[in-house]
């Protein structure tokens, strides 16, 4: 045997297969990377396993050993360089220049984009992303076929994606930016919807004199059922409890 292609939680993993395979260590064998590996989003969607070739050298010659040693030797260091680049190929060269280039500026939004679509991709799904700024935030649209799954129960998945996407744009700017993510116009049907709720959870306070207890929802649903009922002149709300399960109450004034 003298390829194998293994997999593995990561490269090493991978490549420590293929070497118990052939029973050699590492210096023996040459190694190309085929796949890397992606932890999917949120940890379980889309997860790539790392996959490698493992091709097992020749065994030189004590002679043409000895030979390759004086030549190498006898090399100027640019030579040797250009030399390592022939034998490692392209990844070697990639990794040079990224080392030599310089870091120029990486814009955030242009991130954050990127990484919508890779995570999109990753559920197997083709999505189109449009930037839309405004003067204390910026939203995307995503837009594309089947994107039930990328909105999830309620916005849950489409919220946790904001929340990531937030994280990777911030890396890349000097300033904090606020990105909202929406999709087929989602945030504007959950606020009708949240909006229709607290009005007749208001009528239901009112008309038997008991607090209504709403189910846990995150910060941004309970500011729209305040602001909904805020002006109301025969309920107040607040909220109680701990975040996640910090939920809303609405009591007759």
């Amino acid at each position: 045997m003298t390829k194998v292609v293994t997999s593995g939680k990561t490269v090493e993993d991978a490549v420590r297969q293929g070497l118990s395979q052939l029973g050699v260590s590492r210096e023996r064998v040459t190694v190309s990377v085929l796949e890397q590996p992606s932890k999917g989003f949120l940890g379980w969607l889309g997860v790539k396993k790392a996959k490698v070739e493992l091709t097992l050298l020749s065994e030189p010659s004590p002679e043409t050993t000895h030979a390759a040693e004086l030549h190498v030797s006898a090399q100027a260091p640019s030579s040797v360089g250009q030399a390592l680049s022939k034998e490692t190929g392209p990844v070697a060269q990639e990794a040079q220049m990224n080392m030599e280039a310089p870091s120029g500026h990486i814009d955030p939004y242009e991130e954050a984009v990127r990484f919508i679509r890779e995570t999109a991709a990753g559920m197997g799904l083709d999505v189109k992303v449009d930037v839309r700024h405004r003067k204390d935030e910026s939203t995307l649209d995503i837009s594309g076929p089947s994107l039930g799954m990328l909105i999830g129960r309620r916005g849950q998945t489409l919220d946790a994606l904001q929340y990531l996407t937030n994280i990777v744009a911030n890396r890349h700017s000097d300033k904090f930016i606020r990105i909202v993510l929406d999709a087929e116009q989602f945030r504007a049907r959950r606020q009708k919807t949240l909006e229709d709720l607290a009005d007749r959870l208001a009528n239901q306070a009112i008309r038997y004199g008991k607090e209504v207890v709403l189910e846990p929802m995150p910060s941004q649903e309970r500011k729209l059922i305040h602001a909904k009922l805020q002006q109301h002149a025969l309920v107040r709300t607040y909220s109680k409890g701990d975040e996640p399960n910090r939920r809303v109450i609405i009591a007759k004034k």
